[in-house]
Parts: structure tokens; sequence; C-alpha cells
């Protein structure tokens, strides 16, 4: 019997380091650059803009690196599962390489202030392993391997993984990485005050105007910058419509306290679906283990509670764990070609720059796309550019794209009309339901005391349907993959105001 009553449901991450306490923005300021967002890009490209003689105001609309970068799994790796056979067939070698390099770079990038500032954040070099239970799977492995190896990485085809169960065969790259991301993260955010420089929690940014000199609009005044990096996961503004582009997928993790095993001498994840992530942690000198995977499009599962049940007995399979302390769930965009969105904002945008759609791979493309970004503002050519350019077009053509356009219209349309109740009395205590008539729909709470929590059901972004998810009690958008707690706030963008109240 699985042992989850200790369970804390906070990450692993954001459980084991202190909160941070940055002022709000007290008024309206103005500096070179604002960055919206505080998360491995933002904070990133914030300390590299200063460096190069930038004022910077990072804008953070809860706390720094508590949102998509706290609930990460923290693998620093250019191994993206078997990627490269794929990128070279849609995008050719030489991208393919420059993908790469990038997120080489990222990894020495990291390496670098861990090492001058002397941070103290587990940082431990390892090889990474793509796995495979499947023997119908090899060829595409040894596929991976090969072009892996064309476009310069390091990476071999060998028959056992660091795992306590065999394996029919792996992708192993050397000198691959993990680390603890707030340990990290929350030193490196310490140099971005001073010197006209800020760091703002607890401020959210609700518009932004471009010009000569940038308006940023927030709910606590106004910014005024030469340059705007719009860091906050998905943009939030209209311009790129990136959440067209892009579609929401949510992630689960676990971790566990074990013995000592074989699965801390590597970083592994599965070529299969569904996804299990796996990589060891420390908490007080004993090992952790951490394993993130049961992916699905945000909105779209009604019991996602049995995501966690999933990986927990997975867990307890493979490694005899018996008793779990943290569960946390993520969310990451993906693109439609593959590739993340990092540049300009549009085209014809001179000052307002983005970064989005890592597809779960946040660590390496975040610190990436914070150096291409600096380079950008500061007039310094980069290669990468074309790479990630933003202003790209989406191809036509793909059978995502149609995937999903398809289920965002049948959302926007259909869920208006159906599954909805008039009685609000059969929602029981600690479930969520949409009730009301169709075209006024009401999303209902009843929490374990009985009290009932009332909000619109309609996303203020463009108008969906939300929907309930009974693992993290909130209610989530299937169309763009903005999320609300029970009482209506914004967990999560792209939408930028609450729920409307309802009695």
């Amino acid at each position: 019997m699985l042992d989850t009553s200790s369970e804390k449901h906070q990450s692993f991450w954001i459980d084991t380091t202190p909160h941070t306490n940055y002022p709000a923005m007290p008024g309206n300021t103005s500096v070179d650059v604002a960055v919206l967002g505080g998360g491995i890009t933002g904070l990133t490209a914030a300390v590299l803009l200063k460096r190069l003689g930038k004022t910077v105001a990072v804008i953070e609309a809860r706390r720094i690196a508590e949102g998509v970068t706290g609930h990460t799994t923290a693998k620093l790796t250019s191994q993206h599962q078997l990627v490269y056979d794929t990128l070279i067939e849609a995008h050719g070698e030489e991208k393919a390489r420059l993908y790469a390099e990038a997120n080489e770079a990222a990894i020495d990038r990291i390496e670098a202030f861990v090492n001058e500032k002397n941070i103290d954040c587990d940082f431990r070099r390892l090889p990474a392993y793509v796995y495979t239970e499947s023997a119908d799977m090899v060829p595409q492995l040894q596929a991976e391997v090969e072009a892996a190896r064309r476009v310069g990485l390091p990476a071999s085809f060998v028959e056992e993984a660091p795992l306590p169960f065999p394996v029919e065969g792996a992708v192993r790259f050397e000198e691959q990485t993990q680390f603890h991301v707030r340990k990290y993260l929350l030193p490196l955010a310490e140099e971005i005050p001073g010197e006209g420089s800020h760091l703002f929690e607890n401020t959210r940014a609700l518009d932004v105007k471009e010009g000569a000199q940038c308006r940023v609009q927030t709910d606590r005044g106004r910014v005024i910058a030469k340059d705007v990096i719009v860091a906050t996961h998905i943009p939030f503004i209209f311009k790129g419509e990136f959440w067209g582009k892009s579609y929401p997928q949510r992630e689960y993790g676990i971790a566990a306290r074990i013995e000592q095993t074989v699965a801390s001498e590597g970083i592994s994840i599965n070529a299969e679906s569904p996804t299990r992530s796996v990589r060891t942690a420390s908490r007080d000198g004993e090992t952790v283990l951490i394993v993130v995977g049961e992916a699905h499009k945000t909105g779209e599962d009604p019991d996602t509670e049995q995501r966690y049940r999933n990986l927990e007995e997975w867990a307890r399979e493979r490694f005899g764990v018996t008793e779990f302390e943290n569960r946390w769930s993520a969310q990451d965009y993906y693109s439609f070609d593959g590739l993340p969105y990092v540049g300009r904002i549009g085209m014809g945008s001179e000052h307002v720059y983005v970064a989005t759609a890592f597809a779960a791979w946040g660590m390496t493309n975040g610190t990436a796309a914070a150096m291409l970004l600096s380079d950008l503002i500061t007039g310094k050519e980069n290669e990468w550019a074309s790479l990630y350019d933003s202003t790209r077009t989406s191809p036509l053509a793909t059978k995502n794209l149609y995937k999903e356009g398809a289920k965002q219209a049948m959302h926007f349309v259909k869920d208006r009309f159906e599954g909805v109740t008039e009685d609000m009395s059969d929602v029981v205590p600690g479930q969520g339901r949409i009730v009301g008539r169709p075209g006024d729909q009401t999303a209902v709470y009843r929490d374990p005391q009985g009290e009932v929590h009332t909000v619109s059901a309609r996303c203020t972004h463009l108008g969906c349907i939300v929907s309930w998810n009974p693992a993290e009690t909130s209610w989530d958008c299937p169309c763009h993959g903005s999320r609300f707690s029970v009482d209506g706030e914004v967990l999560q963008g792209p939408a930028v105001h609450d729920l409307e109240k309802k009695l």
C-alpha cells in the first residue's frame, strides 16, 4: 500500500529553499530594460544585461523562481529525448547543430556562474540516458545516436543504464548535468537590485505599449523602458499570438526518499509514452528520487489525481519506494515545429522581445534564450537568432497544428453547451463543477468544510470555458492553458485578469 499521508503538495525545489521577499513595485519607474517574468530566463537575462551596463527591472507577478522554473525536473542537458534525428529531418543539419550548441553553451554558462559566485546548488556533471524497454524502439535510439554525433554531441549507444531494472538499450550523452534550480537562481538574483536596477515581486504586468520608449502597465504602476523582455512563460500580450502557435501540456512530479541506488549515477528519461523522467537529489544528506511524467493537454483530463497515482505506483514497483514526500505539477508550451520562439515579438517590433515554447526543456533553452536576448538588445550578433527566430511562420500543414486548432475551436463552442447542470447542490465537498445554463455558466467549488466558491466559468483571456482540475484544485482553460484558483485568481497566463466572482 502506498503511503502518501505525509506528502506535501509542493515542489521539492520550493520545499527545500527559503521564500524570497523582494518588494512590490512602489510606483512608476524607469530603466533601460524591463524584464517581465522572474524565472530562469528573466533572471539570467537581467543579470547578463546588468553586467553589460544596462539598468533593469524584473517584474514578477508572484515570487521569483516559484512558477514554472520552480516546478522543473532541474536537468541541464542537451539531450532532449529523441530530438536530433527529428530536427535534422525537419530543419536541416545546420539548425540541429545550432540547437545542440545553444543548449551545451547554456550548461557552460550556468557552470560559469556557479564557479564564479561559488554557488552551492548541487551542480553535478553526470551522463544522461534516453532508454527503452522495447526492442522495437532500439533502431530509433540508434538513429538518434547517429544524428547527435553528426551535430557534434557526445552520444553513444549502450545496452545498460544506471537504473534498477533492465533496458533494451539507451542513448548516452557524456558530461550532462543536474542541479538544484532555486539554490542556483536565488543567489544569482541577488545581483540584480541596486545601481539603478530593481527586482519587484507581487507585481503583475498587464500590458505593453511599444514605442521610442516602451510602456509596461502593471497593477502597481508603469515602467518606462527602451526595451522589454516578455519572459512570462507564454506571452500575455496579443502581438505575436504565441498561444496560437503553441500548445500547453501539464506534467506531474513526485519526490521520495530512497536508499543510495544506481539511479544516482546518471539522469534518465524513457523514449516511450507516458514519460518517466528520473533523477536523484539530496535532502538533509539523504538521497531523494524524483520522477516526472504523465503529460497531457491542459484542461483535458477529468482525473488528474490518477496521474500522481501512476507515478507513485511506478516508483514503488521499480525503486521500492513506500513513502512519498512531495508532489507537484508543471506546465510548458510546445511549438508546432519543435523549436522555441526567442527574439522580437513580431514583425516590425524593434524593442519588445519574447522567449517561449521550451517544450519542457527550459533549463537549457531558457538560459540560451537569455544569452541570445542580451546579445540582441546590446547589438551583438548571435548565430542562434535564425534558429529561434520568433517571427518565423509555423508550418501550416503540420498534423499537430490542425489537431490543436480543431481542439481549441471545439472547446470554444462545444463547452458552452455540454456537461452543464443548473443544480449547485449536486457539487459535493472537495469537488468542482460547471453549473448553470448554456451561455451563463458558473464554476462552482465546494471546499471540504462545505463553503461554496463561485466564479465565472469564462476564461478572461479569450473566453473559453474552464474545466476542473481535481489534483491541483484549480480551474484550467483547455484552449490556451490559463489557470485560476477556486476564487478566480490568476495562477498561470496568458490570462492576466481574475475570473469574475459570482454570487
